[in-house]
């Protein structure tokens, strides 16, 4: 077998259990140091072997980084990457645990949690396989995966917007707010709304997350005011619509969370090192 044909599928499972791609890759590199290493003839499911190595290094660093996510200045995004290298995105799973909404979600899981909820929904594995990735019993495996369905569900809409809804709710939103017209965006924005912003410390942005619809339509219209937006397009990250925008204070990807057809979450990534696979556009 050769590594390099499952390196996109293991990409995409560290990514969706670090949030990183940075940290993904360095992720799969260790896995195929241990590859190399490894006695070929006492490995009977090279996929499976592999897909547990990297399960297992994902988890002993996600723990290790959560600790730097809480110290960090500012609200801790997650890396945006272009859909293209997103890993396969072949079932409706793989595409919706790639998807930026659900990435920040899992952010409030224990690493158990998002591990045994990437491996079930995205990888479909039997629990018994889960089980021995996450070192616990399946009756175990189980209820951590019930516990992160239910959390998570808290934050998502049953019914998602089609690829041509999300780009057309993008365009209000991104004309509303380059006219500054906060009647329409308010009108754009979910009851409850929430603004994220990741500036990393490196960028001036929101040190806190902004909630409510009008806070939110005020923020942003402030925003416009103060800052020249420019190259606003549209491009695909995370399996979904987004928008690229450039101002004076630098470049910053803008994603959004629909919710009964309204904006529920507005997440814009402004640290630069976190959009370098989104750059090369």
């Amino acid at each position: 077998m050769d590594f390099e044909e499952h390196r996109p599928m293991l990409l995409g499972l560290a990514y969706r259990l670090l949030g990183s791609m940075w940290d993904a890759e360095d992720v799969v590199q260790e896995a195929w140091l241990r590859w190399q290493g490894a006695d070929r003839d006492g490995i009977r499911e090279p996929r499976a072997y592999l897909v547990t190595v990297v399960s297992r290094l994902a988890l002993d660093q996600l723990r290790s980084a959560r600790a730097k996510r809480e110290s960090y200045t500012g609200p801790w995004l997650p890396e945006p990457v272009l859909t293209s290298e997103a890993g396969p995105l072949d079932t409706a799973e793989l595409r919706d645990t790639v998807s930026y909404a659900t990435l920040h979600m899992m952010e409030r899981l224990s690493p158990p949690e998002r591990a045994v909820f990437v491996l079930r929904e995205a990888f479909e594995l039997p629990y018994d396989e889960i089980a021995g990735i996450v070192e616990s019993s399946v009756v175990n495996a189980r209820q951590l995966h019930h516990r992160a369905s239910t959390r998570l569900a808290e934050g998502r809409d049953k019914f998602q917007p089609t690829t041509e809804d999300h780009s057309r709710l993008l365009v209000k939103f991104m004309d509303a707010a380059k006219g500054g017209d906060l009647d329409a965006l308010t009108e754009l924005f979910h009851e409850d709304v929430v603004s994220w912003n990741d500036g990393g410390g490196k960028v001036r942005a929101a040190l806190r997350p902004v909630s409510g619809r009008h806070k939110v339509a005020s923020f942003l219209s402030a925003l416009t005011v103060r800052y020249a937006f420019t190259g606003v397009r549209l491009m695909d990250v995370n399996g979904h619509p987004a928008l690229w925008t450039r101002s004076l204070e630098g470049d910053q990807v803008v994603m959004v969370n629909v919710r009964d057809g309204r904006i529920q979450d507005l997440y814009t990534v402004l640290n630069p090192d976190k959009l370098v696979r989104v750059h090369k556009t």
